[in-house]
């Protein structure tokens, strides 16, 4: 009885070995990368504006009552409370109604060629007009086998895959970073793309900067499944260990 105990244990060890471990090139990035290489950034990318995206612009000029007519606040200035500057929405045909200058497509186009844009409609109104353009609704999700699966803010204009998954902590080590899936919206249109982030060309890939509401995606290794499959079952097979056990001690007590 004790050498089938033993035999037992040995063989769950094994299993616990092969499914635990993990060769060095699985999860390494860029592992095509030489000391001391230059990349040169060739990516050209530049968010492009999309419908239902919250946008906010603000004009300024020397003359502030001159730009005042083109922006847009919500409240007054009563009692010394500042008004909210209200935020533009762009609708299911890529336009935003803009102050005084009515409709304006602004679907498909960058920051900066929103800003072009508005300052040659607003030529004759203003003279050198500051345009400010920020995308309020620039939210990134990262799933998977990542610490902190979730949906994130982001700050700025653009973001990378990379930056992403650092936002959510960093790939666990049971997740696949030779298959990272990216799903993209389009009109309604979902568009999948996937990155090899253990070679240097992942950042050619055109999923590398991200664009709002992108979605990444970290599958699970076999280890992680296999354990995931234990999981269900752990229960049963507590229950099991127990009852050996218990057989195990009454037997040799007897003996």
């Amino acid at each position: 009885m004790q050498k089938k105990l033993y035999k037992g244990v040995l063989v769950a060890s094994m299993l616990l070995l092969i499914f635990s471990c993990a060769s060095k090139g699985d999860v390494i990035y860029f592992q095509d990368a030489a000391n001391f290489e230059t990349l040169v950034e060739n990516n050209t990318f530049q968010p492009k504006f999309k419908i239902d995206d919250v946008v906010s612009i603000h004009v300024s000029t020397l003359n502030p009552e001159a730009s005042l007519p083109f922006n847009l606040y919500r409240g007054s200035a009563e009692g010394g409370v500042r008004p909210e500057q209200v935020d533009y929405i762009v609708d299911n045909e890529g336009e935003i109604d803009f102050p005084v200058i009515g409709k304006v497509k602004v679907e498909g186009l960058s920051p900066e060629e929103v800003r072009i844009l508005l300052r040659e409609k607003l030529a004759g109104y203003l003279t050198d007009p500051i345009i400010n353009i920020r995308l309020r609704n620039f939210t990134i999700t990262v799933l998977g086998e990542v610490r902190r699966p979730g949906t994130y803010q982001v700050n700025g204009e653009r973001i990378t895959v990379l930056e992403a998954l650092g936002l959510a902590g960093d790939m666990s080590i049971k997740g696949i970073r030779d298959n990272v899936l990216v799903i993209r919206d389009f009109d309604g249109t979902k568009v999948h793309h996937r990155i090899d982030l253990t070679t240097k060309n992942a950042m050619k890939s055109p999923a590398y900067y991200l664009t709002q509401n992108d979605v990444v995606y970290v599958e699970p290794n076999r280890s992680a499944v296999t354990a995931s499959n234990l999981d269900n079952r752990a229960s049963i097979a507590v229950s099991i260990i127990s009852v050996l056990i218990t057989s195990t001690v009454v037997l040799l007590t007897r003996n």
